[in-house]
């Protein structure tokens, strides 16, 4: 299954939910590419403890645009 992921909000739990899925999908084998528009392209400055974005993205092994 091919799957796109657009992320265009700097809030660091919506941006930490969709890396979660992002690489649930890619652990299953499929095609995920991510897409950082907008706001979405703030994702360190939004990212924190409890909703560690970076880290997300670090684990993430698919096509990652900003």
């Amino acid at each position: 299954m091919k799957l796109l992921v657009i992320i265009s909000t700097d809030d660091a739990e919506t941006s930490y939910n969709a890396m979660r899925l992002a690489n649930v999908g890619v652990k299953k084998g499929d095609e995920v590419s991510v897409f950082m528009l907008g706001k979405g392209v703030l994702f360190q400055q939004s990212s924190n403890e409890e909703f560690n974005v970076k880290d997300q993205i670090d684990k993430f092994d698919g096509d990652f645009y900003v």
